[in-house]
Formats: structure tokens, C-alpha cells, sequence
């Protein structure tokens, strides 16, 4: 290995001035220099794990149509009470713009608005849960 020494000056006649370095030229440091021998075994293992892979399939073990009806109905119980929340929001809005009271109102907006978002994503949780799981795939 090289070292070659470099001095950075604002001109040649000055001295004590700009920045000072040593710099290895050639090959890396000695520390990040790895033996073939280490470098062929990691190659080995990474090809080995490489050999792994996965089909989700709820069919494949006992109980998986039941976990699919029970994943159905929560989602079913799940719209139904963002329904309730969005008719009791709505309400609550509506009363409290009557009777001008701005809590009220604003909670009622609030418990609309919630339920709505949460109607939205109870319908797109299974695109989502798809659409990383798809991503994950992709990744090499």
C-alpha cells in the first residue's frame, strides 16, 4: 500500500494554512480485506437460505375455512358498528348546530368523520394486507 501525503494551501508560498491529509492509495485497508475462503462460505449461505419460499394457503391446515369465517364476521361486526357510530355522529352534529352548541357539533363532526375513515379502511384492509404482502414478495 501507498500513502501519499496532501497539502491544501491557498498558495504555494504560504504555510500553516488550509488542511493537512494523508490518504491511502491502491488497494482497501487491511481491515476490510476479507480472505477468499470467508467470502465463498457467505455465498454458500445465502444461496442455501435463497432456497426457502412460502404460498399462503388457508386450506392448508386444519381450522383455516373457520379462521376465514371468523375474519369475515369481525369485519361484518366491524362495519356494522362504524354504521352506528356514523348515524350517532350525525346526530349529534345535527343537534348540536340546533341548539348552537359548538362541542357538540364538533364532536358529532368528529364521530362522522371517524367512522367514515374507518368504514374505508375495514373495506381496504385485505387490499392493503395484499399489497404488502405482494411488495415483501418482490424483494430479492
Amino acid at each position: 500500500m501507498k500513502y501519499i501525503h496532501v497539502s491544501l494551501f491557498a498558495s504555494e508560498g504560504q504555510t500553516g494554512r488550509g488542511k493537512e491529509r494523508t490518504h491511502c492509495v491502491g488497494k482497501q485497508s487491511p481491515l476490510k480485506e476479507q480472505s477468499p475462503a470467508v467470502d465463498s462460505k457467505s455465498r454458500e449461505v445465502g444461496r442455501a437460505m435463497g432456497q426457502v419460499s412460502m404460498n399462503p394457503n388457508t386450506s392448508s391446515l386444519p381450522g383455516g375455512h373457520l379462521l376465514q369465517q371468523v375474519v369475515n364476521g369481525i369485519g361484518g361486526w366491524a362495519l356494522v358498528l362504524a354504521l352506528i357510530g356514523l348515524v350517532v355522529g350525525a346526530a349529534t352534529w345535527a343537534l348540536g348546530v340546533h341548539s348552537q352548541n359548538y362541542q357538540h357539533s364538533f364532536i358529532g363532526r368528529r364521530a362522522v368523520l371517524v367512522s367514515g375513515l374507518a368504514a374505508v379502511l375495514i373495506g381496504a384492509a385485505p387490499a392493503i394486507v395484499n399489497f404488502f404482502f405482494h411488495a415483501g414478495q418482490s424483494v430479492k
